[in-house]
Order: C-alpha cells, then structure tokens, then sequence
C-alpha cells in the first residue's frame, strides 16, 4: 500500500462521520476468536437499560472491543498490507467504533437523568457567564457599564 493511501485510510477511521451508515460486522475476531459482534450489540440496545447482571459483560465488551480497535489501527499505520487489507481493516475499526457507539449510549436508566440535569446545570452557567463577559458585569469592580449611571436610579430624575 502507497503512503497516501494509508494516510486517506487513516483520515476516514478518524472522520467524526465515519460511523454514519456504517454497519456493525456480524462477526469479528477478538483474541483469536470469533464473537457475534451485530447480534451482541442488538440484542444489548434493544434493552431500556443494563441490568446488575450484565453490566460486567457489557463493561468487558467494550474494554476488548477498544483494545481490538487499537490494534487494528497500529497494524493499519504500521503494517505492510496491500490496499485491500488496509480497507478491511479500516471497515472493521469503522464498525467497531459503530459498536462501541451503540454500546455507549447504553445507561443504567437514573443516570440518564442524572447526566441530562447536570448538563442543563453546565450549560445554564456557562450562558450566565457568557452574558456577564457581554453585559460588562464580569468582575466585582463598578467599572461595568452602566453601574450606578442609570437615570432616574436614585429617583432624582
């Protein structure tokens, strides 16, 4: 494989749209055995939330397909392949990360919530700053427009 063609690999598994339209592999080889990656990922999504039991299965999915997915890039910007190679591995980091998405996205139900508030929290306080910084009220000190200019403040107008 030319350089530039391991480049443009590398630059598609690292696009943030890569996964988009991607499909997770049916299967896929995970320390040199097989394991039903598609049917794993459904039949996980397709729960409202992990139960106690799986949770450490699910945990361990992840670290493995992670693991797997740094191999396959190392051996990608190392390896000698030929083109086809370098494309299939790109395929198959592209749907690994498809998987790890899925997988992600998963919650344990409370904690949605949880993370959906303390967001909100983030984000009403970094508006108020924001209009702060814009309004000149940033710091402590009176020099913030309009700090005791007003008319008709003190009701002598």
């Amino acid at each position: 494989m030319k350089e530039y063609e391991r480049k443009g690999l590398l630059e598609r598994i690292g696009r943030e749209s890569a996964t988009v339209g991607a499909t997770i592999p049916d299967e896929i080889a995970l320390d040199g055995e097989s394991f039903p990656l598609r049917e794993f990922v459904f039949e996980t999504s397709g729960l409202d939330r992990i139960p106690p039991e799986r949770r450490e299965e699910v945990a361990d999915a992840k670290r493995t397909l992670r693991r797997a997915r740094r191999e396959r890039v190392e051996r990608l910007e190392e390896a000698e392949l030929d083109y086809a190679e370098g494309e299939t591995l790109a395929d198959e980091v592209i749907g690994i990360d498809r998987a790890l998405n899925a997988l992600e996205s998963l919650g344990s139900g409370g904690d949605i919530e949880r993370e959906i508030s303390a967001k909100e929290a983030a984000d009403t306080k970094r508006w108020h700053t924001f209009l702060k910084k814009a309004l000149g009220h940033d710091d402590g000190s009176s020099r913030g427009r309009g700090r005791g200019n007003e008319v008709g403040r003190s009701g002598d107008r």
